[in-house]
């Protein structure tokens, strides 16, 4: 008989990766969500912000992959939207499983609960943590639901490993755009005149879907924090390989670059760019040597993720070439 995984927040990006990857592997995916799921039949309602739900949706489940956790493309009116749902249902998940004798949690944390809100400097380990109080709510959110997390566990029998990816690109499945994806889209569809001064260390969703599996597969895992991201980009490098791969289709991407300054006057109009505050201006050195040795992980190259990133909005029709359609409308008027 299969193991089976309980996936949660499975309409999600990340999470649709995962699912795909388990699936793969033989596993039996039930998946918690507040809609139906494309390709998964086992679907329980579970909200973080409540207890209805959770134990119905890990019963029978030899492990979790607690992947749901909000990331909004717009600044919160207030923290708690993300903070609470983040924390408390951290908890709700850990509680549930340890009730239901889970073997093993695997938490998506984020590279952000462990660089922001410090100054450009030092590569980052899983030894450090970001700096609360000087990092924005999104980045608040993950590293107070991360150390809930451990808090938790120190406390139970369940075995925890909390994964921290960087900036996620990849392959959509769907027509729904998150906040990293958006960032590409912008520029396949000259939404911005240039590039904002923004640092990421990225990675593949697909990888990130490796990882999940390595983690749970792990003996030694346990109790461990991996990071998954490769080196820092700043967003104009991304233009640039975008640009030279669709440029000469007719696409026309914005190549250009916007002072620091700048950009945090943009922040004042633009809830996209406030929302990424934490990373106008830093350089994101963090290391994912650990993940690379302990869980035999590997990644793909920047360039073949943001470019798969970019194929997949143009075959999902979100970023349609503009030269095609101006040939359609010139047609159209003879």
């Amino acid at each position: 008989m299969s193991e089976r995984v309980l996936v949660t927040g499975a309409s999600g990006f990340v999470a649709g990766h995962v699912i795909a990857e388990l699936r793969s592997h033989g596993y039996a995916v039930r998946g918690t969500a507040r809609r139906p799921v494309d390709g998964l039949d086992d679907v329980v309602t579970a909200d973080l912000s409540h207890d209805d739900g959770w134990a119905a949706a890990v019963d029978g489940c030899d492990y979790v992959l607690h992947v749901a956790s909000p990331f909004p493309p717009n600044a919160p009116k207030s923290e708690d939207e993300l903070i609470r749902p983040a924390v408390d249902g951290t908890r709700r998940v850990l509680k549930a499983a340890t009730d239901a004798g889970v073997k093993r949690v695997v938490m998506t944390s984020s590279v952000v609960a462990v660089s922001s809100g410090h100054p450009n400097g030092p590569v980052r380990t899983e030894a450090d943590w970001s700096k609360v109080d000087s990092s924005t709510p999104y980045s608040r959110s993950k590293t107070l639901a991360e150390l809930a997390a451990w808090d938790f566990v120190s406390q139970s029998d369940v075995e925890l490993v909390t994964l921290a990816p960087g900036m996620v690109f990849g392959p959509l499945r769907d027509t729904s755009v998150g906040t990293s994806v958006k960032m590409v889209l912008r520029l396949l569809t000259r939404n911005v005149p240039a590039s904002v001064m923004m640092g990421f260390a990225p990675v593949d969703v697909r990888d990130v879907a490796t990882a999940q599996r390595l983690a749970l597969e792990t003996p030694a895992a346990a109790g461990n924090r991996y990071i998954l991201a490769g080196e820092h980009m700043w967003m104009r490098d991304i233009a640039a390989i975008l640009a030279e791969e669709f440029n000469p289709q007719g696409y026309r991407v914005p190549t250009g670059a916007l002072p620091t300054w700048f950009a945090r006057v943009m922040a004042r109009f633009d809830p996209t760019v406030r929302q990424a505050l934490d990373h106008v201006g830093r350089i994101e050195r963090v290391s994912s040597a650990k993940a690379r040795i302990e869980l035999g992980w590997t990644m793909r190259p920047a360039r073949d993720s943001i470019l798969d990133t970019a194929y997949s909005l143009v075959e999902l029709g979100l970023a349609p070439n503009p030269s095609k359609k101006k040939a359609t409308a010139q047609e159209a008027t003879v």
